[in-house]
Order: structure tokens, then sequence, then C-alpha cells
């Protein structure tokens, strides 16, 4: 067993989801052998808009953003997925086309949970669809908060925002480079820079070998919602995820 999870790591991620374990022995054994893993370097389109939707997918290892096109060509990064996060349960859900690039940036592997077996799993079992809604709730969440700092919020409180839980529930410690946090937030790496400067200043977070990583986090999600200058234009609303 320890050999297994050693050289199939996409085993060990399911055995630790909290509904894998009320699955009969044969759908346990069946999920292990179908789901399939997908590696990227940095920079790589992973999974690319207009594409048929395959499965659920999760980050493994790495880190990769959703980001849309719109019409003008203008480019919207809406999210950003760190490793062992499920994403695209809008995508799969429905039979359209993915709505959305999915981007490494960082080397990256994913897993995919292909789209019989999420049926499947969404018609006969009871504790995947629980955590399928609580995790449906936070996306909605999150969509809502990125909706509204872009329409309230100033460039240095969106910073502060995408370095927040909101974003990253469960992470003990979270190290962004300064290029990933202006990816995420849509803005240039000199507007995070002189926003990071700033919360360095105040105590929020430390800046070393180009990371950025929070030191308050309390105080930081205070700074990220307080009342502050709106943008001159709204920021699109977040697509489906």
């Amino acid at each position: 067993m320890l050999l297994e999870e050693a050289a199939f790591p996409h085993h060990r991620f399911l055995r630790g989801q909290p509904w894998f374990a009320a699955l009969p022995d044969d759908s346990r054994a069946r999920l292990l052998e179908r789901t399939l893993t997908q590696s990227g370097r940095k920079g790589d389109v992973m999974l690319a808009a207009g594409t048929p939707v395959k499965g659920w997918y999760a980050v493994l290892s790495g880190l990769v953003k959703l980001q849309s096109t719109s019409s003008e060509g203008r480019v919207s990064a809406f999210l950003g997925v760190p490793d062992g996060e499920w994403f695209g349960e809008g995508s799969v859900l429905k039979t359209e086309p993915r709505r959305y690039d999915v981007i490494a940036l960082r080397d990256t592997v994913l897993l995919c949970l292909p789209r019989t077996e999420f049926d499947a799993l969404l018609a006969d079992c009871l504790p995947f669809n629980h955590f399928l809604v609580t995790h449906l709730n936070r996306r909605l969440g999150q969509a809502m908060t990125i909706i509204e700092a872009g329409r309230l919020r100033s460039p240095e409180q969106r910073v502060a925002l995408y370095l927040s839980r909101v974003f990253w529930q469960g992470r003990r410690r979270l190290v962004l480079s300064q290029e990933e946090l202006g990816h995420l937030a849509g803005l240039s790496r000199q507007t995070v820079n002189r926003a990071l400067k700033s919360m360095e200043q105040l105590g929020l977070v430390s800046l070393e070998f180009g990371r950025v990583a929070m030191l308050d986090e309390q105080a930081l999600a205070a700074y990220a919602t307080r009342p502050g200058t709106a943008p001159d234009k709204p920021s699109p609303a977040a697509p489906d995820v």
C-alpha cells in the first residue's frame, strides 16, 4: 500500500477525500483505476477554452489560474487554484465546451475525475453530494467577492483580497510570487509591488526573495474590506467554474 501510494500520488489524494471512504470497495477500485493525471510546465495552457470538458479536475501539485478572454480580446484571470483543490465543477455539470483557459502558473500536475465517474458519484453517493454543495457554495462566495472587488475596491485592496483566506482557505502558510499575484489580481507588477510595499510597512506581509507571505491574516482581511476608492471601470463578472 505504501509503495503504491508513493508511486501514484493521485491515489493518495483520492483516498484523502472525505467522500471516498463511503464508497463500496468496487467503486473505490474503479476510481483509482480510471482517474487520469496531466502534467504541464509554467505558462502552459493545460485546458483550453472551447474544448470538450472531460471531467472534474483537481490540482495535485503546482498552481493554475482560470482565465477568460472577451470578444474584444481582453484577458481576465479570475481565480487561482492551488494544490489540493478541485475546480471546474460548473463545467462538468453542463454539456457545453469549457468557457475558460486553465494556465499553469508553476509546473503543475492535474488530476481528472472522468465525467462518467463524476456522474455516477453524483447519482449514488450522498457524501460526495454534500462535499460538492459545500464546494459550490464556496466558489459562489468567491465569485461575489470578485465582482464586489472589481466595482468597490481599490487596487491595493484587491491585492490584499487575493492574499486572503477567501481564496486560500485551509492554507496554513501562503507564499506567492509578485508575478503570480499580479496575474490573479489582474494588476500590473508595478501596482502589485506598490501595494505590497504599503502592506509590508503595516506589518501585514513579508517580502523576501521575490515571494509574498502573509503575517497577520485578520489585519489583512480588514485592510482588504475597509472603505476604499472604487476603480474607474467595473471588472467583468467571474464566469462559471
